[in-house]
Parts: C-alpha cells; sequence; structure tokens
C-alpha cells in the first residue's frame, strides 16, 4: 500500500471507531496489507488522536499465546497504543465505564505493569523486566470489535487500536527490589477467578500470558525494539500484558468482578454502563 492508501485507511478505521459503524471487509482481505501496514496504519492512528489533543500512554498486547504464533504465522506478539482518554484508575477498586459507540464488546482481565525506565534490551528475562517495573495491577481489558463475527488476523487487530476500547487499572502495588524473586515465582502461578453479576464465569492463571505476564513484559520489549528500535518501552509507559482467562461478551449494566489468589492484589469490580 501507497502512504495515502494507509493514511484512507487509517481515517476509514478512525471513523468506524468514532461512529460504532461495522468495517464488512477486513483490511487484511485487501490486496498489499499485511502486519508491515498494519503497524503504519496504527502509527498513523496514533498521529491522529495525537493532533486531536490525546496522549499514548502505553501499549497492549495481543496473542500472548505461543500456540497460537504457529497457526497464525507469527514470530511474536504483537501491540498497540493505548491512550489517555481509554486507560481508567478505578476508585478503590470499583469503576464504572460507559462506552459512547460500542460494536461487539469482550472483557478480558490482564496483569497491568507500569514502568519507571525504558526497557533497552531485546533478550531481557522476567527478572529484568521486573527491574524496569514501578508497580502492577489487576485490569479490566475493555476490547471491541468492529470485524462482522469477530474474524479477523493478526494485522487487523494491530490497525484497528489492537481492538482496544478502554483498560480499568485496580491498586497499583509497588514492585520493591526485594519482592521481585517472589514476583517471578508467584506470577505463571497465580490465580484470576471472574464473576459476572455474582455468578463465576471462568478461572484463568498467570501461565496463560506466555507463560507468565513478566515474561510478557519481557518478550513486548524485545519485539518493539526489533520492530522500531526508536520507540523502546520508556518510563511511565503503561503496558497490559495479555488476557488471563478468554473474553467474555459484556453488555450494558453487567456488574464484573476479578478475584486474585496468589499475588498481593486486590479484587476489582467494573460496571458497564
Amino acid at each position: 500500500m501507497s502512504d495515502n492508501d494507509v493514511e484512507i485507511l487509517a481515517r476509514e478505521l478512525l471513523s468506524a471507531h468514532e461512529t460504532g459503524q461495522m468495517i464488512s471487509v477486513p483490511p487484511s482481505a485487501r490486496p498489499g496489507f499485511d502486519l508491515n501496514t498494519a503497524y503504519q496504519v496504527e502509527a498513523t492512528l496514533k498521529r491522529f488522536r495525537e493532533a486531536a489533543g490525546h496522549r499514548a500512554v502505553g501499549r497492549k498486547v495481543g496473542y500472548a499465546n505461543k500456540a497460537m504464533w504457529r497457526v497464525l504465522k507469527l514470530e511474536t506478539l504483537v501491540w498497540a497504543h493505548m491512550y489517555d482518554d481509554t486507560v481508567h484508575q478505578s476508585d478503590r477498586n470499583r469503576a464504572t465505564l460507559t462506552l459512547a459507540h460500542p460494536h461487539s464488546l469482550k472483557i478480558e482481565p490482564e496483569i497491568v505493569f507500569g514502568l519507571k525506565q525504558p526497557i533497552l534490551s531485546e533478550r531481557l528475562g522476567a527478572i529484568a523486566a521486573l527491574e524496569c517495573t514501578d508497580w502492577l495491577a489487576i485490569g479490566f481489558e475493555i476490547i471491541d470489535c468492529p470485524f462482522p463475527g469477530w474474524q479477523f488476523q493478526p494485522s487487523d487487530f494491530v490497525a484497528y487500536f489492537g481492538l482496544h476500547a478502554a483498560l480499568v487499572i485496580g491498586e497499583r502495588v509497588q514492585v520493591q527490589q526485594e519482592s521481585i524473586a517472589k514476583l517471578v515465582d508467584e506470577l505463571p502461578r497465580f490465580q484470576v477467578r471472574m464473576s459476572k453479576n455474582g455468578e463465576f464465569v471462568e478461572e484463568g492463571s498467570g501461565k496463560n500470558s506466555l507463560r507468565s505476564p513478566a515474561l510478557c513484559l519481557a518478550e513486548l520489549a524485545g519485539a518493539i525494539l526489533r520492530r522500531f528500535p526508536a520507540q523502546p518501552l520508556s518510563a511511565q509507559e503503561i503496558v497490559s500484558s495479555g488476557t488471563l482467562t478468554a473474553g467474555h461478551p459484556t453488555h450494558s449494566g453487567d456488574l464484573w468482578t476479578a478475584e486474585v489468589t496468589g499475588l498481593p492484589l486486590p479484587s476489582l469490580s467494573l460496571q458497564l454502563r
């Protein structure tokens, strides 16, 4: 695709985002569109959003599951930016959220990291990734899909904001140097229990995010450096590190709760309105 084609596609996707219109033909079904083009579109959308007065505050992860990489012929996970108007901090671990123009929403529990310094190495382990981290929290990622039947490819995911509609962050727990070794052990094994309107839905585990959310953070940092060496994860960025359960459909009125065991994180509740 030419630069002009990229800009036209970005404007189409931004319009769908702002109006709730569906996109009947995903970008991946169009000539000349691939993952490289998808990141060009994502960068163009970032430029459009910044021109409208918004600020990129972090990145969200997609396909934090190596089994999916083989099926989809991916070499690593994918990502997209999150913004100051889509990332929300809960109040005492409770939040309400209204989304203006949803298409088809799902909710995912994720571990969220806040960085205190840039990550400038392509090959980090869990310990080194956590040494760059200021805090962690449980969060709810709300994803929204403008493609009929939730049928899309990784390149479509990247081009359309990573399907990111909102992120709600629970209580932030500081990562202390002396606690990192314990966190490395806990992050693959902790459990999160999802309930909707008081009814149990699913239990997930840290291992579902690339075997550990800390390893997912490290993989993301390396993947970004390989593709965009001048745009590493930086200090103050927020990273939503991949879902711990399946994504579950959600609608206005639903009250969701994520209860965490095996990590020193309190429960988080979110009601959609």
